[in-house]
């Protein structure tokens, strides 16, 4: 990777990922080029926050009909589930550019 700042795209927030963050897991979209070991020396550089460990999850493509009839397509991206270590709350999701 280039960047840290480039690794972590967005935090997303939904009924699911806030429940995780109850035992230290968030939820964000990563670059597709960055690995376990670059999105956890991000959170570490940018938050100043232990993570344990980092699973990986890919997003399936999906299509959508508009109203003209044309088929939209959405893309894969890559999600990353960061585990924290106890003690360790990131407290706003905000990305820093």
């Amino acid at each position: 990777m280039n960047s840290l700042y480039s690794v972590i795209k967005k935090f997303i927030v939904t009924n699911k990922s806030t429940d995780g963050e109850l035992r230290w897991v968030y939820t964000a979209m990563v670059d597709m080029a960055a690995t376990k070991i670059d999105i956890k020396a991000a959170i570490r550089k940018l938050y100043g926050k232990e993570v344990a460990k980092v699973n990986i999850n890919y997003t399936r493509e999906k299509f959508h009909n508009t109203k003209t009839g044309v088929q939209k397509k959405k893309w894969v991206e890559k999600k990353a589930m960061i585990t924290m270590k106890p003690g360790n709350r990131i407290e706003n999701f905000e990305v820093i550019n």
